[in-house]
């Protein structure tokens, strides 16, 4: 729950996505409750952090949260900017703050960006995909834009605990790696559940005329990994990291093409 801290007026809330929690201070009441409702279900209660941002409200205006990001690096500080706002983020002190209008969209894709810099050294990374958990196992759906990512997360059966239908989180843990339910939403606009396991497969998306599984060579796994993650710095070292962590992935984690008939029943094959 938000909490005052020795300064007056200042409330803060913790938003803690993939085991990461990141403190949002603010001084304004209602754009904090926008957030809890925003990121209901991984509003955390710990009182520690290893990001804090501290957000400072502009006057509304006509922001468009599809223009391009720039996201750069410069004298040991992170610079974040698109049409709707602008960030900077210090990693040493872990420290950093966000301009923006009191919306949710803004300070959604400074997360997005920060946990993408963290991953990247950790051997993780976000990627455009849907994730369900079934038997104790994660599991991966990745594709294109109509691909069948909203379809197949639509399609999960009851005993399918959603984590994304867009944004899958991995963690590289020991020999394997974990996937995160995120609050990151898609078509269906429906928030992931907080909750993680171990990935069991990747399966790459097409639709066809019948269901089937067919195991992809690891270069051809790497690359459409490499086509579907969330990577947004404009630095080599991070660069060369996330191609690491994509080979090193698909070495580890089974990745197949998923076609399938947009039923139900392709779940039968899953799990």
């Amino acid at each position: 729950m938000p909490e005052l801290t020795t300064e007056v007026g200042r409330l803060s809330l913790v938003i803690e996505i993939g085991r990461m929690p990141v403190r949002v201070h603010t001084t304004d009441a209602r754009f904090l409750a926008m957030l809890q409702e925003r990121y209901a279900g991984f509003v955390s209660a710990s009182e520690q952090a290893e990001i804090e941002f501290d957000v400072q409200l502009t006057p509304p205006n006509s922001p468009d949260p599809y223009a391009p990001v720039s996201v750069t690096h410069r004298l040991g500080r992170w610079t974040f900017e698109r049409g709707d706002f602008r960030a900077e983020w210090k990693p040493a002190s872990r420290t950093g703050w966000i301009r923006q209008t009191a919306n949710p969209y803004s300070i959604d894709a400074v997360l997005r960006i920060v946990h993408t810099l963290v991953l990247a050294r950790q051997g993780g990374f976000l990627m455009h995909s849907a994730s369900a958990i079934r038997n104790g196992k994660a599991f991966l759906f990745a594709g294109v834009s109509e691909a069948g990512k909203t379809t197949i997360s639509r399609l999960a059966p009851p005993d399918a605990t959603l984590l994304t239908d867009e944004i899958s989180y991995v963690r590289k843990q020991g020999a394997g790696y974990v996937a995160y339910g995120t609050p990151f939403t898609g078509e269906l606009a429906k928030l992931g559940e907080n909750v993680f396991a171990p990935i069991d497969t990747l399966y790459l998306l097409a639709k066809g005329s019948e269901n089937r599984i067919d195991p992809l060579p690891p270069g051809e796994a790497a690359r459409s990994l490499l086509a579907n993650l969330l990577f947004f710095a404009e630095d080599e070292e991070l660069v060369q990291s996330t191609f690491h962590s994509a080979f090193e992935f698909v070495s580890r984690v089974p990745v197949s093409r998923l076609t399938f008939v947009p039923d139900a029943r392709v779940w039968e094959l899953i799990g």
